[in-house]
C-alpha cells in the first residue's frame, strides 16, 4: 500500500535568510539549469557542428530524433497556412487580435526616434534608425504551443520595418505547426515558417542551411538547451546577434502579510509548469503568509493537467522569510528576477527599491500570466541574471542606430583644431595629417 504523496514543498524549500551564510545565500539562489551547465553546453556544441556539417539532411535527422516525426520539407506552405486560419475558433483569433494591438499599442509608444544636432556651426550630428536586415524569430513549442510568443516577437520586429523575417517553431506529431501560431505569425505579416524546434533550429538560422537562410540576429525564449545554443552562436566567427538570455522561466514574488495566499500560490505554478527547469521564489517577512501559500500550492498543484511537470519545477522552489521587506527586495535585486511580483500593500510605493528585473507586478490585481498574453509589454525577458545587464524586448531590439556627420568648411575650421590637438597627444600622425591637411586648405 503506497503512503501520502510527498509534498511538492519540503523543509528543504524553507529557509531563514538571516541564518544562512554567504555560501548558503548564494546556493539558493543558483537556477536549476545552471547545475547541468558544462553537459549542456557540450551537447548544444555537438548538435550546431551536426547542422553545420550536415545542413538540411541534418535538421531532417534532427527532428525525427527529437520531434518524433519524418519532414521532407521544413517550410510552412501557402496552404497550410489557410487551412490554420480555418481551424482555430473565433474566440481564439479574436483574442490574438485583441491581445495584439495592445502588443502594439505599449511597443509603439516606446519606439526610439532619429534626432539630429548641430553640435558647432557647420558641423550636423544625426542618429538615424534602420531595421536588422534579416532577423530569425524562435516560438517555443516544446512544453506546449506559444501564439503568444509569435505576437511578442513578430510584433516589434514589424514595427521596426523589418521585411525579412524567419520563424521556426517546432513541429507536431503529424508534422504540422500549431495553428494558432500560424495565426498569430500570420497576423504580424510573418509567411516565412520553419517546421523546426530546439538547438537545429538556432543553428540552422544562424549558420543557414540549404532552404533556411541565415540570419542576422535571433530572437526568442526557449529551455536551456535553446539558450545556451544562442549563446554558443553568437560566439561563432560570422557573429550572428542573440537577443539576450531567454532560458527556463523564473519568478520571483515579494508578499507581505496582507497578501492573498491563493494568488501568490496561483501566480508560482503558473511559472513553474512552463518547464521542469523553471524556477519559483517567494519571499516575506511574514511566516504565517508563507505557510498559508504553501497550503494553497498543495491543493491547487493536484487540478493542473502539467501536475508532474509543475512538481519537478518546485523541488527548486525557494520560500524565504527575511527580518524586513527591505531584506526582500535586497535578495531579489542580488537574484535578477525575469519576473518580479510585489504582493504588497501601496505597490508602488516599494517600486523604488527595485533596481534589478526584467517586468515587475504590482499589487495584488496584477496576475503575472497577464504580461506573458496581452497586458501589452513584452513577455521575451532576461533569465538567468542577465536583467542585471539588459531589458526586455522592444521595437529597438530589432533596429540600428547608425550615426551620421556632416561638416562643411566653417565646420572644420570650428573643430579641426581640437580634433589635431587630441591626435598629437595620442600619437596617431596620420589621424593629425586627416583633419590638418583640410584645415590648410580651408
Amino acid at each position: 500500500m503506497s503512503g501520502a504523496p510527498v509534498a511538492a514543498i519540503g523543509p528543504q524549500n524553507r529557509l531563514q535568510w538571516d541564518s544562512l551564510d554567504s555560501a548558503a545565500r548564494a546556493n539558493a539562489l543558483r537556477r536549476p539549469a545552471q547545475a547541468d551547465g558544462a553537459k549542456t553546453a557540450a551537447a548544444v556544441a555537438a548538435l550546431i557542428e551536426e547542422v553545420r556539417v550536415g545542413g538540411d539532411a541534418a535538421l531532417r535527422r534532427l527532428t525525427s530524433r527529437f520531434d518524433g516525426v519524418d519532414i521532407d520539407t521544413h517550410a510552412v506552405s501557402a496552404e497550410e497556412f489557410a487551412k490554420a486560419q480555418a481551424e482555430i475558433a473565433p474566440a481564439l483569433r479574436n483574442a490574438i487580435v485583441e491581445a495584439g494591438a495592445r502588443i502594439e499599442q505599449f511597443h509603439a509608444a516606446g519606439m526610439s526616434q532619429p534626432y539630429e544636432v548641430d553640435t558647432a556651426p557647420g558641423v550636423r550630428c544625426e542618429r538615424v534608425l534602420r531595421p536588422i536586415q534579416r532577423v530569425g524569430l524562435y516560438v517555443p513549442a516544446g512544453s506546449a504551443p506559444l501564439p503568444s510568443t509569435a505576437l511578442m516577437l513578430g510584433i516589434p520586429a514589424r514595427l521596426a520595418g523589418c521585411h525579412d523575417v524567419v520563424l521556426c517553431t517546432p513541429p507536431r506529431p503529424d508534422g504540422s505547426v500549431d495553428p494558432a501560431v500560424l495565426v498569430a505569425a500570420a497576423s504580424c505579416g510573418i509567411d516565412r515558417v520553419f517546421k523546426l524546434g530546439g538547438v537545429q533550429a538556432i543553428a540552422a538560422m544562424a549558420l543557414g542551411t540549404e532552404s533556411v537562410p541565415a540570419c542576422d540576429k535571433l530572437f526568442g525564449p526557449g529551455n536551456a538547451y535553446v539558450t545556451e545554443a544562442k549563446r554558443q552562436v553568437a560566439q561563432l566567427e560570422r557573429g550572428v546577434g542573440i537577443d539576450m538570455p531567454a532560458g527556463p522561466s523564473e519568478v520571483l514574488v515579494i508578499a507581505d502579510a496582507g497578501a492573498n495566499p491563493e494568488f501568490v500560490a496561483a501566480d508560482l505554478l503558473s511559472q513553474a509548469e512552463h518547464g521542469p527547469d523553471s524556477q519559483v521564489i517567494l519571499i516575506s517577512d511574514d511566516d504565517g503568509l508563507i505557510e498559508r501559500v504553501i497550503a494553497q500550492i498543495e491543493a491547487q498543484l493536484v487540478e493542473l493537467p502539467r501536475v508532474e511537470t509543475t512538481r519537478r519545477a518546485l523541488q527548486s522552489a525557494r520560500m524565504i522569510q527575511v527580518a524586513t521587506l527591505e531584506d526582500a527586495f535586497a535578495i531579489s535585486n542580488a537574484y535578477a528576477p525575469e519576473h518580479l511580483i510585489l504582493a504588497l500593500r501601496d505597490a508602488r510605493r516599494w517600486l523604488p527599491s527595485v533596481s534589478v528585473a526584467g517586468s515587475v507586478f504590482l499589487g495584488d490585481w496584477a496576475p503575472e500570466a497577464l504580461g506573458d498574453y496581452c497586458s501589452g509589454t513584452n513577455h521575451v525577458l532576461p533569465t538567468s541574471g542577465a536583467a542585471r545587464f539588459v531589458g526586455g524586448l522592444n521595437v529597438a531590439s530589432f533596429q540600428l542606430a547608425i550615426t551620421v556627420q556632416e561638416v562643411d568648411r566653417q565646420g572644420l575650421r570650428a573643430i579641426g583644431p581640437c580634433a589635431v590637438e587630441l591626435a598629437s597627444a595620442e600619437g596617431l600622425e596620420a589621424h593629425r595629417l586627416a583633419v590638418s591637411r583640410r584645415l590648410d586648405a580651408a
